[in-house]
């Protein structure tokens, strides 16, 4: 745990270069200091006495938590690949000899088949662009939800339910995003097979928007009302759209075999996971900046509400220096609503609602692109037997006839 040297009253502190320094009896030199609040300390899954904490002590666990984590995944991966083997050179699968027997196909009644599209054409080809700023934007959103999950739950929901959203709670909504994440990678695969990839595709972008548009009115709600059933609400939508997130990483791959043949669907797909790739640096990275933003244009307007002298006094420093305050953390909304008139709202709960209209309008970007996406040319398979077997035998005829004139 972090050193606590007690309440902030009992110490004469000093801003410097934006950071917070306090005089303790016994040290020659100034020592830097944090000073937490009620609303800070409530997000700690532990408890802690209000006050000033040394900066620098204390452990969060998260090195060690990753250094667990990484071993254990380094050693289930290398037992993975030592039981890997090749099947026996005999093996032949009882599906392959099954398949020809019992599937019948007449040049009227086949079913059509897509052409199988080469890497190079198919990294030409508008589908693949087009499907992937669709796998982007869906991508992005998930991630992004995923980085600022549990935070936003402990800022958002805690001052209005205290009693419910504790960081336990925060924790196990985590947790179910994860669980929505795994449901989706099964459910919307089985899903899609019955009704198709595309059509799954479509709810999946469509599906999206309200989803994300809602989040802002459900936290709304429960500004206004105090009532938990719109938090389950949001909780609710964001694990569906976890899940859709899920579902496209599942059956994406089969829906580039639709599109472009099965053939080098592997190669194609490994292409098509560095839109992946990007959406896990732009989803954090826009929910962060977005929420930073808002969090900048609050505190701006909580200033204008507060005196200048009230302002130096509790902080010790002037209103002129509060983005160095900002940037050092020892300015935040809840030190400032302490300052504030009485009756001034906490924007605190609204500090997302710009990053889940963002959201919102991401992926209508998805629905557009999604939307344009068209299949890239399909055969039928009859008619390219019947092609294949008029090409054989207009060539053994003409072979015939150089014999014949031969002799």
């Amino acid at each position: 745990l972090p050193e606590y040297l007690g309440p902030a009253s009992d110490f004469t502190t000093k801003v410097i270069d934006g950071k917070l320094f306090a005089e303790v009896v016994g040290r020659s030199d100034l020592v830097e200091v944090v000073q937490a609040g009620a609303s800070e300390l409530a997000k700690l899954p532990y408890q802690l006495s209000e006050g000033l904490y040394v900066v620098g002590t204390g452990s969060t666990g998260a090195a060690e938590a990753l250094a667990v984590m990484g071993a254990s995944y380094f050693a289930i991966m290398l037992a993975s690949s030592l039981t890997l083997r090749r099947p026996h050179p005999s093996f032949v699968p009882t599906a392959a000899a099954t398949t020809t027997s019992t599937t019948t196909t007449t040049k009227n009644t086949a079913p059509a088949v897509v052409a199988d599209v080469s890497l190079e054409d198919a990294m030409k080809a508008p589908q693949f662009h087009l499907l992937g700023l669709t796998f982007f934007c869906l991508a992005t959103g998930g991630m992004g939800m995923f980085s600022v999950a549990k935070p936003m739950m402990s800022e958002v929901f805690s001052t209005m339910l205290p009693t419910v959203v504790t960081s336990a709670f925060a924790a196990k909504f985590l947790l179910m995003l994860s669980a929505g994440n795994l449901g989706g990678r099964l459910g919307w695969a089985a899903v899609s097979d019955w009704i198709g990839r595309r059509k799954t595709f479509m709810i999946f972008t469509a599906g999206s928007v309200p989803l994300y548009l809602a989040l802002p009115t459900l936290v709304e709600t429960v500004v206004t009302s105090g009532s938990a059933t719109p938090l389950y609400g949001f909780c609710a939508s964001t694990m569906m759209a976890i899940s859709m997130m899920g579902g496209v990483f599942a059956i994406l791959p089969a829906y580039e075999a639709d599109l472009f043949g099965t053939k080098f669907v592997g190669a194609i797909h490994g292409r098509m996971l560095l839109f992946s790739s990007a959406a896990a640096l732009a989803g954090p990275y826009i929910l962060l900046n977005l929420r930073s933003i808002s969090e900048k244009a609050a505190i701006n307007d909580l200033l204008t509400k507060i005196a200048p002298e009230k302002f130096e006094a509790v902080f010790g420093a002037p209103m002129a220096n509060a983005s160095e305050l900002l940037a050092a953390k020892t300015l935040s909304i809840s030190k400032l609503l302490a300052c504030a008139p009485p009756g001034t709202l906490d924007p605190t709960p609204h500090l997302y609602d710009t990053t889940m209209y963002t959201l919102s309008a991401l992926m209508g970007v998805a629905v557009i692109a999604h939307g344009m996406v068209r299949p890239v040319r399909q055969v039928v398979p009859s008619t390219v037997i019947d092609v294949k077997v008029t090409e054989v035998a207009a060539k053994e005829e003409l072979v015939g006839d150089r014999e014949q004139k031969t002799k």
